[in-house]
């Protein structure tokens, strides 16, 4: 076995690809505020662009904490070919993982299942960068600390996607973007430690890249993508359609919402009750209670009739005798 160095540059590099991936988590968790407060296509569009975001930085972390890997006796080069299909792997089982939250009826079958199947992903993404190195000699792993870091790799996973749709302002996006920094370079440098190098007894030529033929450029211009889509999210407004109802209430020029705020929602108003068919007006019985008495209407053009004389009975007047 040969000596294999992690940290060939000291801190630098771990320091770095952790900063590139806690930018790259804050865009994708303002993304992913974004989604949850639109629909249909732009709701797509916005979980997309966050799961893009995330999968950059978790390969961005992983192939600059590369730049510090070493062999004692033998260069290191890389498969370019593979390196790339690494790439794609993590576009699309972040990808997956967060559209499987997003659009999820039931959302802790959800996360379960995204959190797994995207946990299970990053460690093919570092297994098959890995598998791009090339040294003058085979490499091996340890077989517990593999399946440490693909259990690290999971609940790292779980964890995003769980903060991706709970985070609800800048500053809890900051807070778990920092998190998942951890959480990412945790998984990645426990699976480094799994690494072990065996060389040939015979010296023969490495083929493949050099990192500072592939990896040095790549990394450098995928990590100032991130960097400048972090800034221009960050200083960017984003303005609001004015409401149809309030023309006058539109939002001055200092009141614009940034990505970083959630979109104020428009009052809503409640729907109008259903009107009912015009139907002919029905007469309402009187109540029982006041119910008129009967009279007789009388006419105009009859004639006036005089009362009728009072006739009293001789057990009324007032003279009777018994």
């Amino acid at each position: 076995m040969n000596h294999v160095d992690h940290f060939a540059h000291g801190l630098t590099t771990p320091a770095i690809g952790y900063v590139f991936m806690v930018m790259a988590a804050v865009i994708g968790l303002m993304c992913t505020v974004r989604a949850r407060e639109s629909t249909g296509g732009t709701r797509r569009n916005w979980l997309i662009t966050g799961a893009a975001s995330l999968a950059a930085g978790i390969w961005t972390l992983h192939f600059i904490a590369m730049l510090g890997f070493r062999v004692s006796g033998s260069p290191v080069r890389y498969n370019v070919s593979l390196t790339l299909i690494s790439l794609i792997v993590a576009f699309v089982v972040v990808g997956g993982g967060v559209l499987a939250v997003g659009y999820g009826k039931d959302r802790n079958r959800s996360l379960l299942f995204g959190g797994l199947g995207t946990g299970i992903g990053v460690a093919a993404m570092h297994y098959s960068g890995m598998a791009s190195v090339r040294i003058d000699g085979s490499v091996g792993y340890r077989t517990e600390l593999v399946v440490a870091s693909l259990a690290i790799a999971v609940a790292a996973a779980t964890a995003a996607l769980w903060l991706a749709f709970t985070v609800r302002t800048i500053w809890g996006a900051v807070a778990a973007a920092l998190v998942m920094g951890i959480a990412v370079s945790s998984m990645h440098y426990t699976a480094m430690a799994a690494v072990s190098a065996e060389l040939n007894a015979d010296t023969a030529p490495v083929t493949g890249a050099t990192a500072t033929e592939f990896l040095v450029p790549f990394t450098i211009g995928l990590g100032a993508l991130l960097l400048a889509g972090f800034t221009i999210i960050a200083v960017s407004p984003v303005e609001l359609a004015p409401r149809e109802d309030d023309d006058d209430d539109e939002p001055a020029e200092e009141e614009r919402e940034n990505l970083f705020a959630p979109p104020r929602r428009p009052a809503q108003r409640l729907p109008a009750p259903p009107e009912s068919p015009s139907l002919p007006p029905m007469r309402r019985p009187p109540d029982s209670t006041t119910r008129p008495l009967p009279t007789r209407l009388r006419r105009d053009s009859d004639p006036e009739k005089p009362d009728p004389p009072v006739v009293q009975s001789w057990l009324t007047r007032p003279d009777s005798r018994s």
